[in-house]
């Protein structure tokens, strides 16, 4: 049982800690009438995914994410039974953020920014918001393999050097797509409001990026003879 449980639960709490700091920040910016901003928002997800990989990435390896864990698997970092663990468990713990963001905030703030659900700004095509789940994506799991990942890599800067992707990320492309690069980061929050209009898009983009770059800095970068 311990052979996945804990790191279940590793991943349960920081995928939990994700949507409910990075939806709670945007319904946060709307009660209190865009006090927060982009900047504050794209930090409060930072800081959520960077912190918890800090305090758990040692025991789950910090994925937290259906596409890094996608990503692990088409690399051999991690088994197949456990990959389909951890992914079951991200999209739960980001269902149950959802739905105590639903139960504690304001209907009506809840309702205005549709709980923080990422979408396709007016005038981004579908194609479009794809490319741009794809690219910002690519940057976070190169980040992923070269600090959390790479023996040669600064491994106690992983959460930092994660974090900052992310903020980096959502501060690109937040106006666009809601820089999701993350299934479960969308689907927790599509499934408490029944949301799922180019739902596929945040399933497709963020997984293609963190193939790309998975494979990229595994067969480039990464040196076999030391991991071995």
């Amino acid at each position: 049982m311990n052979g996945w449980f804990k790191p279940a639960v590793a991943e349960f709490i920081g995928t939990f800690c994700l949507i409910f700091m990075g939806a709670g920040s945007i319904i946060v910016n709307e009660v209190t009438h865009g006090a927060i901003g982009v900047l504050g928002i794209a930090m409060a997800h930072g800081l959520a995914i960077g912190l918890s990989i800090s305090a758990m990435g040692h025991i789950s390896g910090g994925h937290f994410n259906p596409a890094v864990t996608i990503a692990m698997l088409a690399t051999k970092h991690i088994k197949l039974p456990l990959g389909i663990i951890y992914i079951a468990t991200q999209l739960a713990a980001a269902v149950v953020a959802g739905l105590f963001l639903v139960s504690l905030f304001p209907a009506n703030a809840i309702a205005a920014v549709q709980l923080g659900n990422p979408a396709l700004a007016p005038g981004t095509s579908v194609i479009t918001g794809i490319l741009i789940e794809t690219v910002l994506t690519f940057f976070l799991v190169l980040v992923i393999f070269g600090t959390a990942v790479d023996p040669k890599g600064a491994r106690q800067l992983a959460g930092l050097g994660i974090g900052l992707t992310i903020t980096m990320d959502i501060l690109a492309g937040g106006p666009l797509t809601g820089a999701a690069m993350n299934p479960a980061r969308s689907f927790g929050t599509a499934v408490p409001m029944g949301l799922f209009d180019y739902h596929y898009v945040y399933w497709i983009g963020p997984i293609v990026g963190a193939l790309i770059a998975g494979l990229v800095y595994e067969h480039l970068f990464l040196d076999k003879e030391r991991v071995a």
